[in-house]
């Protein structure tokens, strides 16, 4: 590329980045996702590299950030609220630590100290005499915006200092970002309302904390983690490390993930470590930071214009990408409910190549406003199905067109319908559409319901499609021979499914319950029917109004419930399972007989001696509530073996742990706990 071609780029680099800050920064509204950002960020960084004569002082390499935003009151910082270099691959850290270790003195010993790079919005948090006064978001990172109205509502921020020891004035920051669970039950809701849906978390959190009534702000699911210190006594903390757990005992939540290590192959051992779980951890991290622990080695290595030369980000794979929306297919679940599914220009985006992503439904895709052949942001993110986020009216071109909705279903050709007030289509076809028959056959197979082991999605395909199986009273009916012709089905595996079929006839009533595949009855529901009904004849013979009696059970659930073990199919299915030897145990437990009634648990690790499944039944039965997370308001925590951040966090906490001989101690009586 010539001189000018390349002077040429770089101009357009820089417009396209300003523009982006912008709306990122100031807007709230971004349209494209960072992974794009880091992209031309490093394009023109790598040309003022190879021409350093080009550069200049309103280069958006050579700031830290954008303006603030104008609705609220301005803030300076005292000490910039600088932001870090990244780095996407192992040489580029390795390259970082020989800088490191250039500029310190030879065989100078410190340490790394290692932590997850939050996907949220950094804050300062004032403290004066140990009360919170000011708080304000890092904005370009000399001058940001007071939110201090906001940030009161968090309730992991303290209000006041826990202990003593702090000095006259204290700055903490941190990170304010939204947990999974909470994002996906805010956009749930805004669905519902018919409101405008966040992109993802992070958007999330920064709506959140910019809104000017503070009320809104409350309502929403945030938390704060601390990453970092400045305080006006200089020699109040000698590492990163040590001031964390001291911001610890004063009332702050830092993350349970913090490690320090001796060298940058630990650094790299503690990246792919933490990346093996990063789906399973209940909030968004896009890398890895890695700084000096030392402070005093801190101040020796310093700072360039925009980032400190002691620290660094080792950035996550994207789990957003641009890519195109080529087609969409409608796809039929067990209950007929239609749904349209993108087909993508294939795109490597979290790990593995996305080629489909869900629309959700047709509400969604009226939200998007998205056209065959749009630009789509695609986002995928822990064990969530992929899904197209924001459309890029920006790239939009003539050629796009409109998707078409089917009246008919795309299976069985019988009539689509669409209830008043839902967003969803359905198929009228109920068991005469295979897609419809195959999808219930599979839930009820599925792990959490009769745990059929063997029973895979494509045989179950393969078994509808050969005509061996019309519904799920079927399963207990097939032989040996009719499984032994189908497509690599040995006899070895004939007979390890049938063993598995045999097993799966003793099963509980909370497990049926949730297999049958009643509309919107999750696990939960079917435990709260089991429980006040205590037989499957009851709760059959139940009105509406009995129903509504149930903990979990409103008006909809009720009439779902109701509906379906009146129609004469649903129950003849539950006669002939009952005839093929389908059976539990139908034992009432008193309420004597329930000294967890009242606690919440949260089970984690490996156990020996039962799944977690059966574990989770077991204190059910007890009376306890067991919970998915660990939270303050945990009361007890089983941890078997390779428990991982439930455990911390618990320990954290200060949670009541026991190991599973305290489990087994509990569940026979013997611990009352």
């Amino acid at each position: 590329m010539s001189d000018s071609s390349l002077r040429a780029r770089l101009e357009a680099l820089r417009k396209q980045l300003h523009e982006h800050s912008y709306r990122y920064y100031v807007l709230d509204e971004p349209i494209i996702p960072d992974v794009e950002y880091d992209r031309l960020f490093r394009e023109l960084q790598d040309i003022e590299r190879e021409h350093p004569e080009w550069r200049s002082d309103d280069s958006p390499t050579q700031r830290v950030g954008a303006e603030p935003l104008s609705s609220f009151s301005q803030v300076r910082h005292e000490t910039p609220m600088l932001s870090l270099d990244n780095v996407f691959s192992e040489q580029e850290l390795r390259d970082f630590d020989r800088r490191v270790r250039g500029r310190l003195d030879d065989g100078q010993a410190f340490h790394y100290a290692c932590e997850p790079k939050l996907d949220g919005i950094a804050v300062s948090l004032l403290y004066v005499d140990g009360v919170l006064v000011r708080g304000a978001t890092r904005g370009d990172g000399r001058v940001g915006e007071d939110i201090t109205h906001n940030v009161r509502t968090v309730d992991s921020i303290p209000l006041k200092l826990q202990g003593e020891g702090w000095p006259v004035e204290l700055e903490v920051r941190g990170e304010i970002y939204m947990p999974r669970q909470g994002f996906e039950a805010l956009n749930m809701r805004a669905r519902e309302e018919g409101s405008k849906t966040f992109v993802n978390p992070r958007n999330a959190a920064a709506g959140s904390l910019r809104q000017l009534d503070s009320r809104i702000t409350a309502s929403r699911p945030l938390e704060m983690c601390c990453y970092g210190v400045v305080a006006s006594d200089d020699n109040l903390f000698s590492s990163h490390s040590g001031a964390l757990a001291q911001l610890k005992r004063w009332g702050f939540l830092t993350s349970v993930e913090l490690a320090v290590v001796d060298d940058i192959e630990a650094c790299l051992a503690y990246y792919e470590q933490l990346l093996s779980r990063r789906d399973q951890l209940a909030y968004d991290i896009d890398g890895i930071v890695f700084k000096v622990d030392e402070l005093a080695l801190q101040e020796q290595l310093g700072f360039v214009s925009r980032a400190p030369r002691w620290a660094i980000a080792h950035k996550f794979p994207a789990q957003e990408e641009v890519t195109t929306l080529r087609d969409v297919e409608f796809q039929v679940g067990r209950t007929g409910a239609v749904t349209p599914v993108a087909k993508l220009e294939p795109v490597f985006v979290g790990g593995v190549t996305v080629s489909n992503a869900t629309l959700h439904n047709l509400d969604e895709i009226e939200r998007l406003g998205v056209k065959l052949g749009d630009t789509v942001i695609v986002r995928r993110a822990g064990d969530v199905i992929p899904q197209v986020v924001q459309v890029v009216t920006e790239r939009r071109g003539d050629d796009v067109r409109d998707i078409v909705i089917p009246s008919c279903c795309p299976v069985c050709e019988s009539p689509l319908e669409r209830a008043p007030g839902e967003a969803v289509l359905r198929c009228t076809g109920g068991l005469v559409c295979a897609a419809q028959r195959k999808e219930g056959i599979k839930h009820f197979a599925s792990r959490k319901a009769m745990d059929i082991d063997g029973l895979g999605d494509k045989l179950v395909e393969q078994m509808v499609e050969a005509g061996l199986i019309d519904s799920v009273a079927d399963l207990f009916r097939l032989e040996q021979a009719q499984l032994s012709g189908l497509e690599r089905m040995g006899e070895k595996s004939a007979q390890n499914l049938l063993e598995a079929l045999k097993k799966a006839r003793n099963t509980t009533l909370p497990r049926f319950l949730f297999a049958l595949g009643i509309r919107e009855v999750g696990e939960a529901t079917a435990g709260n029917l089991a429980k006040h009904f205590v037989s499957l004849e009851a709760l059959m013979a139940a009105d509406e109004e009995q129903l509504l009696a149930v903990d979990d059970v409103g008006p909809i659930v009720a009439s779902h419930i109701h509906s379906f073990f009146a129609t004469d199919h649903n129950r003849e299915i539950i006669r002939q399972l009952r005839e093929q030897g389908v059976h539990w145990p139908e034992e009432r437990i008193e309420e004597g007989e329930q000294p967890l009634a009242g606690q919440t648990w949260v089970l984690t690790g490996n156990l020996e001696s039962m799944t977690r499944s059966e574990a989770k039944e077991k204190l059910q039965a007890l009376g306890a509530k067991v919970a998915g997370s660990v939270s303050a308001k945990t009361d007890c925590v089983a941890a078997g073996a390779n428990a991982g951040s439930k455990l911390k966090k618990a320990e954290e906490l200060g949670v009541k742990v026991i190991d599973e001989g305290g489990l087994l101690a509990v569940l026979s009586g013997q611990d009352k706990t």
